[in-house]
């Protein structure tokens, strides 16, 4: 099963990708992970990626679809794969399916304010990388509960940097579910309801969209 996750940034869009990779045995590929790696190394790479992604910019194409061509090409994803953060925009999902095939795109829609929300509460671990939803009412700073490390707020959840992927994901990446919509291939849940609840979700429109023709009218 070769799958897109598409969504909206604060959408939960990694959580339910580990929960999908994990259940059908995918390779879960995440250009957001990928580029972080890069960034933490200070590659020539990372270090223009860091300085658009501060400002809530997309990384130009031919790095991203390299990237990504040289990743699905690893024999881990010969029994499938799910890419988490890609594409972004309709020329990077033209050139995709130039080189592979893909079954589903699925889509998780969660409306603004909640996504504002939930980007306000998020803190992440700078050490073991665990993420966090907290209340900042309630202290001033928080502690990993794994290693004791204090959390931090990623420079791309601020929410001046928010407000502008929010619009970002809107002008560019949106127009996608059109495209995969078209072509037959979107699947959309609602992604505004519990971790558990949203999975369960995409497991069961997975599973409907793998049955065969005839199972699904009888």
């Amino acid at each position: 099963m070769k799958l897109i996750l598409l969504g909206p940034p604060g959408a939960g869009k990694g959580t339910q990708a580990a929960k999908i990779a994990e259940r059908y045995s995918l390779a879960h590929i995440s250009t957001g992970d990928m580029l972080r790696a890069e960034i933490a190394s200070e590659t020539p790479l990372g270090l223009r990626a860091k300085a658009l992604i501060d400002e809530g910019e997309l990384v130009p194409d031919e790095i991203i679809i390299g990237m990504v061509r040289n990743r699905i090409s690893q024999d881990d994803c010969v029994n499938g794969f799910l890419l988490d953060g890609f594409p972004r925009t309709i020329p990077q999902a033209e050139q995709l399916l130039t080189f592979s095939e893909i079954d589903r795109a699925v889509l998780i829609s969660v409306p603004d304010e909640l996504i504002i929300d939930r980007m306000q509460k998020r803190r992440v671990c700078p050490s073991c990388k665990r993420t966090y939803s907290v209340d900042p009412d309630a202290a001033s700073s928080f502690s990993c509960e794994d290693c004791g490390t204090e959390l931090i707020i990623r420079d791309d959840d601020k929410p001046e940097t928010v407000a502008h992927r929010l619009a970002v994901y809107a002008e560019q990446t949106f127009p996608l579910v059109e495209f995969f919509r078209e072509r037959g291939l979107l699947t959309e849940v609602d992604g505004s309801g519990s971790v558990d609840g949203v999975a369960e979700s995409i497991f069961a429109e997975l599973s409907a969209a793998e049955a065969p023709v005839e199972d699904a009218l009888f």
